[in-house]
This record gives structure tokens, sequence and C-alpha cells, in this order.
């Protein structure tokens, strides 16, 4: 075959899993002056629309085979997409071969993360949806993107026309196009890490950890408008936040999604019904109940002050007896798994508030932070309440609703910023103590927010007592149980605090520490 890049003949390759605008991109290409080439699904699609199109067997002289696996793994495409136009050599080597020169390759890879995602899907199913030969282009075109225009989104399709048409892709246009192709393979590969993670028998953290996101929406600011900041889900339909729907109201904020999956993790922890009030993602009122209606009623009154412009989240379908109430104040945000449509007209008028509409989400397998110079992984606090491995170190046993309020402030206080407390009744947060350098102070704050209703109430520490200062200043609120890790050298000054006011106290043998 003769080389046509003397000629001037430019030539583009596309081999796309989305197909969104797809045909008109061709058309664009071909009316410039470059010939097509493309594979399988991409090849028909732009025959059915009438474009002139050949097969990626003209450039390659070889057939597909392996029912697919290999159609674009060949020299004649790497070498096409490799080759330096301005090495003489490099030319050279592509006429002697026989080879042609590739100006353009339009690639975006098999869809692995919305089969992986798919109820039902068969191992072997989803390992058919990884890519290799597209993310093998990919990387040759990027690397070699001062001479081979690289795209993988369609939302560039335009773009890249109307610089082709016009003075020529820009160097910045090219490099963030490469950009643009490495992201894409990267957060290919990652997904396909993961999933192989979650069916590996294997214990322990990887030795190289990649995360993957794609861009849900760019926000007005981050925690404060001079910060940027954009969401991110971690997969085509993750669940949770990832996947929330925003039926009315402005546009979310960074601070708003912090406070909604701070209340979205926190009812998730309850069978029944539950509410959370959430305010800069620690919960300023929490309850329980039959009734959604009435757990947010209990969780309202756990602190009404903090509770105006707070983030309201619960575990049920929002109904009407619920969304009247919510609509009594100011609310910034409201997350519920459902909300029906009686509920929707309820709260239409109030013009800022946020209804998110966000579904189940499977647990986090590994939760990041970034620190400077790197990042911090680990797994995620999944651990419930499990009375059997709890050990009573009092005289007295908690009663059977003393154990039950127990276990409620125990899966509370997980979600409450170290130094935690918080002091529980009748299935509500009536005092929280959250992220206190002295947890006497924590406890301090959470008896002066709980008042009379300490009375009868059980307190729960995210982390053991050093000193018997916190339970007595609970206890003389009125405290009548506590559950706390234990592991303190003063473990027995503490003990001894609760057994002279005849109060239960049960060790927990592990903390919640929430920094």
């Amino acid at each position: 075959m003769q080389n046509e890049s003397s000629n001037g003949q430019k030539r583009a390759l596309l081999s796309v899993s989305n197909k969104a605008g797809l045909p008109a991109f061709a058309r664009g290409l071909h009316r410039l002056g470059f010939e097509l080439y493309s594979t399988g699904g991409t090849m028909r699609a732009l025959e059915e629309a009438s474009i002139d199109v050949q097969p990626v067997s003209r450039l390659t002289g070889f057939p597909e085979i392996l029912d697919g696996r290999v159609k674009t793994l060949h020299p004649a495409v790497h070498a096409g997409l490799l080759a330096r136009r301005d090495l003489p050599e490099h030319v050279e080597s592509l006429a002697e071969h026989g080879f042609h020169t590739i100006d353009l390759l339009c690639v975006n890879l098999y869809p692995f993360a919305d089969t992986a995602a798919r109820p039902g899907a068969e191992f072997d199913e989803v390992v058919e949806q990884i890519d290799v030969g597209g993310p093998a282009m990919l990387r040759a075109a990027a690397k070699n993107h001062a001479d081979v225009v690289v795209v993988v989104r369609p939302e560039r399709y335009t773009e890249v026309l109307r610089a082709l048409g016009g003075e020529g892709v820009s160097a910045d246009l090219r490099r963030a196009l490469a950009a643009e192709a490495f992201a894409h393979t990267a957060a290919y590969d990652a997904r396909i890490a993961a999933w192989l993670r979650r069916r590996s028998p294997s214990d322990g953290f990887p030795a190289e950890l990649s995360l993957a996101g794609t861009l849900t929406q760019h926000l007005r600011y981050g925690e404060n408008p001079h910060q940027q900041a954009a969401f991110y889900r971690s997969g085509p339909e993750p669940g949770g936040l990832g996947s929330a729907r925003l039926l009315q109201g402005t546009e979310i904020s960074y601070n708003n999604i912090q406070d909604a999956a701070a209340a979205y993790e926190i009812v998730s922890e309850f069978a029944k019904p539950a509410v959370a009030v959430v305010k800069h993602t620690n919960p300023c009122g929490l309850a329980v109940a039959e009734q959604l209606a009435e757990a947010y009623k209990k969780a309202y009154q756990c602190d009404t002050a903090s509770a105006y412009g707070g983030v309201v989240g619960m575990n049920r379908e929002l109904d009407v007896a619920t969304a009247e109430q919510i609509a009594a104040i100011f609310v910034e945000v409201v997350v519920a798994p459902a909300v029906s449509r009686e509920a929707r007209q309820v709260l239409a008028h109030k013009a800022k508030l946020r209804l998110l509409e966000a579904p189940p989400a499977r647990p986090s397998d590994i939760q990041v932070r970034t620190v400077p110079g790197g990042f911090l992984a680990q797994t995620f606090d999944g651990r419930g309440f499990d009375r059997g491995s709890c050990t009573v170190v009092s005289r007295r046993q908690p009663t059977e609703d003393e154990w039950a309020q127990l276990e409620f402030a125990w899966l509370a206080v997980k979600h409450v910023k170290s130094n935690a407390i918080v002091i529980a009744r009748d299935f509500a947060a009536v005092g929280v103590g959250a992220g206190q350098m002295s947890r006497v102070e924590a406890v301090e704050i959470a008896v002066r927010r709980a008042g009379e209703r300490a009375r009868g109430g059980v307190l729960a520490s995210d982390a053991f007592f050093p000193f018997p200062d916190g339970p007595t200043t609970g206890l003389e609120a009125g405290i009548t149980a506590i559950i706390q890790p234990g592991g303190s050298v003063r473990d027995r000054e503490v003990l001894a605090a609760a057994n002279a006011s005849r109060a239960a106290m049960v060790l927990t043998g592990e903390r919640h520490f929430r920094h």
C-alpha cells in the first residue's frame, strides 16, 4: 500500500461506545476532507446514517478475529497513531511497511461500569466489557497529541470541528484533549480494579490505589466563596448523593452536599423510620419512631434553635404529614429516598428549599481523605450494634428499655465529630456535644442542650472517658445508663462514679472516632 500522507490525505479512526452526536461529527469530518475508518457497531451506526466509512481492516489488511477481541491491535493502527511527522525516519518507516498516518482518533470505551452495575450481570459478561484495544489506541494518540487529535467526549465534537475548519487545533487544545484521554483510560482502569478487588479473597490495601469519578456538576464555590468546587459521582448509578435528583430549589452547594451526605449516612443506620437534622455535618436532631412524621417531630424538638437552616434527612419516602411539618420552618435541604407527589406539592412554595431524592447506596468499600502530599484510606465504619459483644461492668444491669436506648445512642454517636457525646431519651438525641477538645466539655454541652430531658436518659461516648468528671457530669444531670468503649487507665474510677449513682455502664470494646 502506498503512504498517502504526502498528498495531504487526512484520516480519522472512530470507535465509540457512546454514540451521542456521532453522525454529525462524522459528517463534519468528511466535509473537512477526512477519510473515515471504523469498527463494529460504530461502523454500522455510520453506515445507517449514510456516511461513507471504511473498515479498519482496510488499514491493517487483517480481519477482526477472536469474536472482535482483536481488531485494532495491529502495527498499522499504532504506527499510524504514534509516528512523529517531524521525524523523516518515522515517515520513511511508515512508507516502507505500507502504513498510513492517522490524524484524528475518536474513541470512548466499552460500557464496563454500566454492565458491572447491572443487577444479575454474570462475571464473564462483565469481563467481556473490559476494553483492550480502545485504551491502547487512546494512550498512543494522546502520547502523540502534537500530531494526532484525540477525542473521547462527545461534548468536544463541535469545538474540534470548529478548530479543524478554522486555524487548526491549537497546542493548548491538543494538550487538553490528551489529558482527557488519559483521564478516561485511568478512570476506566480504576473501576475495573475496584470491581476485581471486591471479588478477590485477598485482605488489606492494594499497593496502588486508583480512584475514579465522573463530573456531575460544577458547584458555585467550595466551603467558601473564594474556593472552586465540583461534584463527582463514583459510578454510573452509585446510589446515594451520586444518583440524587434535585426535585426543586436552587443549585445545591458544596456544603449542602456535605451535610446531606451526613444526614443520609446517619438515617441509613436505622431499620425503623428515622429523621436527622444536620448542621455542619453534625446531627443537632435525630430520632426514630413508628411513623416518619413522629420521627421528624422528635428530631426537630431535640434542638429547635439549631434546626433553623439545617439539612433534614430521612430513610423513608417523604410523605405529606412530614412535609407539612418541614414547611413550617426554614430548611436548606431535604434528602429522602423517595418523595410522594403530594409531599412535593406541600413544599413547592418553599422556593429556597432544595429537595433531593437519593436512592439507597451500597456503603463505600474504602473511604479516602486528602492530606498535603497524599491521601488517607480506610475501610467504611459499618459496624452496627451487637449486644452480645458488649460487657456490663456496673453492679446494675441495664433494663430492656435502657438497652434499646443505648443501642440508639451508640449508633448515633458514631456520626458525631469527636470528641462526641450523645444523650438519648425516647429514641431521640436530646443532647449532642460535638467536636470538642475536652471530653468533659462535650458532656457539658450535651447536658446543657438536653436540659431536663437528660433525666432518665442514657449517654453514649465515642471513646473512653479519661477521667470520671465526664460521666459524673452526666450522672448529676439524671443519666441512668452509659455506653462507652472503655480502655482508660482510670476505668475503675469511671465505673465507681456510675455505681455510686446506681447507673448501668456498658463497655463496647471499640470506639467510633469521627475526625
